[in-house]
């Protein structure tokens, strides 16, 4: 028992470590960071990229925000990527006057996609300072790449811009998803710039300079691309850039059975990019490559810290029969309640409306509990398949802001 006891205590340290840390990273979010106005402006041209698989419901509104863009037209250009699609993809993205890139070998994943498209544009058309990605469910704010063009000439070659949400008071589900993603813009990816400028791809609404791309090609290999290419330029030093002006909405998932499936993919992939980059980021030496492996071992860290509290209760009611319930439930009402002031201030910083969130902000400790045996599943499990998300929430971006 002493032997257990003390290595739960062992564990129990590490897990209040990585607490801490959070809470002490998430404080910068409330420190100011001063603005670089020492810049020349000038136009850049990009390519804005958009892997499409059976998206023909919601590719035309995202491709209208985009058309719609504050941006000299003249300097950018929208390529959708079909890949594996047996719906109208490719009519509805032609219609909306954009190129089409189908690639000529088996896609398996948005990062082989990617992958192939930043090659093919770089062989064929070799005329682009930068490269803006979409999901095709997105619809863009107007001013979009206009932030994205003053974030690329004050120097940043890579850059991930604010991720908001088409719907998020459609179910508790989508509620949850968007309180997730505001927790993230404010107290990681706005943090971390206001530190040290090494903020997190999320998947969408990212920028990747031409010259980044040159010296360090586009190689992913595990299921979560952005979280990979997050950790390859963590090791690599380079800044990552949160450019909190440039906004994209995002349509979040509405169904549980969906919700499982989307998690479990990001969980695996996660543990994924643990075993890939762990000794990189560990001979890193630097905050970056710190930061890189905490969020790495977030699975295990939120599994091992269950672990932590249902060993004692387990072996007190065995072996001593015996089981604090006071100290259990005032435990749980606690975290409960923190859950609530997180979302609440998240929601606040980033001047949301309350109401819209309210599904998520009572719920959210539910839907992160769902995730313990997501990431049970991630720690043992190697499921390796890309499976689509079906995107049907139609929304024009006039209907947004």
């Amino acid at each position: 028992m002493k032997i257990i006891s003390m290595i739960l205590e062992i564990i129990n340290i590490a897990v209040i470590l990585y607490g801490i840390y959070y809470l002490l990273t998430g404080i910068f979010v409330f420190i100011k960071k001063k603005t670089n106005d020492n810049y020349i402006e000038k136009l850049n041209k990009f390519a804005i990229i958009i892997p499409a698989r059976n998206e023909e419901l919601v590719i035309g509104n995202l491709l209208d925000s985009l058309n719609k863009q504050n941006y000299n037209k003249n300097m950018y250009d929208i390529y959708v990527v079909p890949n594996n699609c047996t719906d109208n993809t490719e009519a509805v993205s032609k219609n909306k006057k954009a190129n089409i890139i189908v690639p000529e070998i088996p896609i398996h994943s948005k990062g082989e996609a990617l992958k192939y498209t930043f090659k093919y544009i770089q062989t064929n058309c070799n005329i682009y300072d930068a490269y803006i990605i979409f999901d095709a469910d997105n619809v863009v704010h107007p001013n979009f790449i206009n932030e994205m063009n003053k974030t690329l000439c004050k120097g940043y070659k890579i850059a991930q811009g604010y991720r908001d949400s088409k719907n998020p008071s459609d179910t508790w589900i989508s509620s949850c998803y968007s309180l997730h993603y505001l927790i993230q813009n404010t107290f990681v990816n706005k943090a971390r710039m206001n530190m040290k400028e090494f903020c997190y791809i999320n998947g969408t609404g990212f920028m990747i300079s031409n010259e980044l791309l040159k010296n360090m090609p586009y190689n992913t290999y595990t299921i979560t691309e952005d979280i990979e290419f997050t950790m390859q330029n963590l090791i690599a030093g380079n800044k990552i850039a949160f450019v909190e002006n440039a906004i994209t909405y995002d349509e979040q998932t509405i169904k549980f059975e969906e919700s499982i499936k989307q998690r479990k993919r990001w969980s695996i992939g996660t543990m994924q990019c643990l075993e890939r980059y762990i000794i990189n980021l560990l001979k890193a030496k630097s905050i970056k490559g710190l930061d890189g492996l905490i969020f790495c071992i977030s699975p295990v860290i939120q599994v091992i810290s269950i672990l932590t509290c249902s060993i004692p209760i387990l072996l007190n009611t065995l072996i001593y029969e015996d089981i604090n319930i006071e100290s259990i439930i005032m435990s749980l009402i606690t975290t409960y309640l923190i859950s609530i002031l997180v979302s609440v201030l998240a929601i606040k910083l980033s001047k949301k409306d309350v109401k819209l969130y309210i599904k998520g902000i009572f719920t959210l400790p539910i839907f992160i509990l769902t995730w313990i045996p997501i990431n049970i599943y991630a720690i043992f499990k190697r499921d390796t398949s890309w499976e689509p998300i079906k995107h049907t929430r139609t929304i024009s971006i006039e209907n947004i802001i």
